[in-house]
């Protein structure tokens, strides 16, 4: 019986979808992709695909209207009877006639700025009856890639899965998503994923989510890389020109003022286009811009179309927006990208206010059969008809995909690609079993990262073992690992072995094991690269690099025990021994000495900073990422952190057991990290650093609180919020207090983007401020201005700066050469 109601409920379903299909094109016969379609005083809709192709599934039979709004062109209804299904109806569209005799021209005031002032004061009125609801959403995204290499950076490329030919074009990327989302202004979301489907991929989830879809043009700033400024932004004025291209009325006899957006400076954060305004209400009817990769920092991207066309309802008098467009070209290495994601937003319930507990720390969550729906599904859901490109990737690629996530393809391609080469002994040498997941990795014996030079171990190479297992659909993850470490000058190999494994992909538990032997620097931040290190000692006889000896074993367990709070917890055993000087080679060399490996006493070479010992740690840390959200996927959890809360770590140390007593000792430490972006003015960030010794009078100097300083005016890290330019590595040091502040403040175009001349280099300036108390010493502070996002064409990644040093009066200057992202 069960079964004869589920059969005769699907029939009925069935029986009630009234579909209505057809074409649009213009005039001349071209296909209109995109075009907004609905159900008129409904928000019941969809659109049009490349071709202008569209499907719409209504569930009654009744006659309704149709209503085909395209921007650009003269919005058309249609009266049907779908009492005979599927409904066939093709639509011509024609070119919207726009004239100027609706406007009072006025030589006060140029009649488009009245027009924009109007929309800029209505803004609130238009916004506060749509800034909570519910709707249904589709997305659906590709791309495509054009002039693959074969090869980059000597690596092969291959067909990525069989997603290129051998032009190297091709579609790398397509997926759909189905969801109901409640929304709140200004971002408080909730989406439900009913459908996920990746082409290639029937274990995968799009990432075609309603979250980065808000391109609010009512607030002052659209948030893209950078915040760019909305042509209704209060301030919009001092941006924008604007002009009046026409006007025409819509098919409900309101007036449409189609305003054309100018950017008064190139290389500010605008849109260039159009944007459509409703006379009377100021609503907006549509946009239509451009993005330059370059207003918004990303070189990369050439430029990116973004289109939004709204509905009216009659019934409620509100104008929506139903269809989204963000149509992209980008381009890098001679590679050439183009994709298009669209999303369609339909029935539209509005809310004067949603139950309590509506909107949690979940923001998206994952049906757990989202990526396994039925193709019977998708053909009654999809709000976009798939283009005869589109149905023939997923076929080729879910082909593709069953061929070779076979046993048999899989070991074939290993057999090939595992084959021993002698000079494999050199270069290094892999082992992959695809279908068990597992890899076999030896490091080989030379490469370019693995050959150092210092003062202690003289030339010194690493090498290595590893082995690792992964799970893909449970996000599980398991590796062991051993280094190999020789010092030719002191003739010595170390050797540390590691075993890592991650539990799973929700609370991201692992535990981590490692021992061994290895050479250690004071500073365990490593504030010193070995690559820098060897470029200035050999280079220009600077040693900065000061190393001591350990053999430990260590374990450390840690996981997030509830949402925005993750604890970690490690015990550690060391034996610890001083390391000396036993080279004095150079590529160039000067009548300067090598300076000793003590950090106290650089120019003593026969006194050690601290005695041979043993000693315990143990130590717990718990990291605060608070009002923290997250998405839920069947895979794992991804946490999004809320920008307008900073991030806390707190942890606490113990020192026991050592062989000298005065060397064991307490300690706390906290660190906090804040980002604000002010509109387009920049982001201002800053890090604080605190922490307390206790029962540290005598220590060992290696557990004393080392500062990242830099003797080497470059900065490769990246990492300017916790390190200092021209400090001394080890010349603040401390066993008691200490409180380090870093502060920074990145203009992002905000200043550059407006002096003549200068505004062409598309520079980013930044200032930073850094200080250092501790007990005992005046503050260390230094002082600094610079630009980032230096370079050439796509490539910027380049940074600048000018800094002053302080303590006890004036110390010094320098440039700052580095990199930034």
């Amino acid at each position: 019986m069960k079964q004869f109601f589920a059969i005769a409920f699907l029939f009925f379903s069935i029986f009630l979808v009234a579909q209505i299909k057809g074409k649009v094109t213009d005039a001349k016969n071209n296909p209109l992709p995109f075009v907004n379609i609905y159900i008129e005083n409904t928000y019941s809709g969809t659109t049009t695909n490349e071709f202008g192709v569209y499907e719409l599934n209504y569930f009654e039979t009744n006659e309704i209207t149709v209503v085909f709004k395209y921007l650009g062109y003269k919005t058309q209804k249609h009266t049907v009877n779908l009492a005979k299904q599927p409904y066939v109806l093709n639509v011509v569209l024609e070119e919207e006639s726009y004239n100027l005799n609706e406007l009072l021209i006025s030589n006060a005031d140029n009649p488009a700025n009245q027009i924009i002032r109007k929309a800029i004061a209505s803004k609130k009125k238009n916004t506060m009856r749509t800034d909570k609801f519910e709707a249904d959403f589709y997305s659906k995204g590709i791309f495509r890639v054009k002039d693959m290499p074969k090869k980059i950076l000597g690596q092969e490329v291959g067909d990525l899965d069989g997603n290129i030919d051998s032009t190297g074009s091709g579609v790398i990327y397509l997926s759909e998503t189905v969801s109901k989302i409640k929304f709140e202004k200004p971002n408080k979301l909730r989406e439900e994923i009913i459908a996920s489907k990746v082409a290639g991929n029937d274990n995968g989830f799009s990432f075609n989510t309603a979250l980065d879809t808000d391109f609010d043009f009512y607030n002052n700033y659209v948030a893209f890389n950078i915040n760019m400024i909305s042509p209704l932004a209060n301030n919009a004025f001092s941006y924008y020109k604007f002009s009046v291209e026409g006007t025409f009325y819509d098919d409900n006899n309101q007036l449409i003022n189609k305003i054309k957006l100018t950017p008064k400076r190139d290389k500010e954060p605008v849109f260039e286009g159009f944007i459509y305004i409703v006379e009377n209400s100021w609503a907006i009817y549509g946009v239509d811009v451009a993005v330059k990769g370059y207003r918004m920092q990303q070189p990369v991207l050439e430029t990116l179309q973004l289109v939004q066309n709204y509905s009216y309802n009659e019934n409620n008098k509100l104008w929506i927006k139903n269809v989204q467009s963000l149509d992209f070209k980008a381009g890098f290495l001679g590679i050439n990208f183009t994709g298009k994601f669209t999303h369609v937003f339909s029935n539209y319930q509005f809310k004067d206010a949603f139950e309590n507990n509506t909107f949690g720390k979940e923001i998206i969550s994952f049906d757990k059969n989202a990526n396994k729906k039925e193709n019977s599904y998708w053909e009654e859901n999809r709000q976009i008809p798939l283009t005869e490109e589109e149905v023939e990737n997923y076929h080729k690629k879910d082909s593709i995909q069953t061929l070779r996530s076979s046993q048999v393809y899989l070991d074939s391609i290993d057999k090939k690609n595992n084959k021993f080469k002698p000079f494999d002994i050199i270069s290094g040498y892999s082992y992959k079993n695809s279908y068990k997941k597992w890899r076999f990795n030896y490091e080989g014996l030379l490469n370019f990262s693995s050959i150092n030079y210092n003062t202690v171990q003289g030339w010194n190479l690493d090498s290595g073992f590893s082995f690792t297992k992964y799970n893909e659909e449970n996000r599980k993850y398991t590796r062991v690992s051993s280094t190999f470490n020789y010092g030719f000058s002191e003739d010595r190999l170390r050797v540390t072995g590691q075993f890592y494994h991650r539990f799973n992909g929700f609370n991201r538990a692992y535990i981590n094991a490692e021992g061994g032997s290895a050479v250690s620097q004071f500073n365990k931040s490593n504030p010193i690269s070995n690559f820098v290190n060897t470029i200035s000692t050999l280079f220009f006889k600077d040693n900065y690099i000061k190393l001591y000896n350990k053999e430990f074993v260590s374990g450390t367990y840690g996981q997030e025990v509830v949402n925005g709070i993750f604890m970690s917890g490690n015990v550690e055993y060391e034996k610890r021994k001083p390391l000396f000087n036993t080279t004095t080679y150079v590529f160039i060399k000067n009548d300067d000495a090598f300076l000793s490996n003590n950090p106290l006493e650089p120019y003593n070479y026969n006194a050690t900073p601290f005695a041979t010992h043993y000693i315990m740690k143990a130590s717990v840390r718990a990291s605060f990422s608070f009002n923290q959200k997250y998405i839920s996927r069947p895979d794992g959890k991804f946490n999004i952190s809320d920008s307008n809360y900073p991030k806390l770590s707190i942890g606490y140390t113990k020192a026991f057991a050592a062989t000298e007593s005065n060397y064991q000792y307490d300690y706390i430490n906290a660190t906090a990290t804040y980002d604000k972006t002010f509109g387009n003015k920049g982001t201002f960030s800053t890090q604080l650093n605190a922490g307390k010794f206790f029962n540290a009078d005598a220590i060992a100097f290696i557990d004393y609180k080392h500062f990242n300083g830099n003797q080497t005016h470059v900065n490769f890290r990246g990492n300017y919020l916790n390190s200092y330019s021209l400090l001394p590595y080890y010349s603040n040091s401390t066993n008691d207090a200490y409180l380090e502040m870093h502060f920074q403040h990145n203009f992002n175009g905000f200043i550059m983007n407006k002096i003549p001349l200068l505004n062409k280099l598309q520079w980013n300036l930044i200032g930073g401020f850094h200080q250092i108390n501790v007990p005992n010493y005046k503050p260390y502070q230094e002082f600094s201005v610079g630009f980032n996002n230096i370079g050439f064409g796509k490539f910027r990644f380049l940074r600048i700066d000018y800094v002053r040093a302080y303590q006890n009066g004036y110390l010094g200057d320098g440039l700052l050469f580095g990199i930034s992202f």
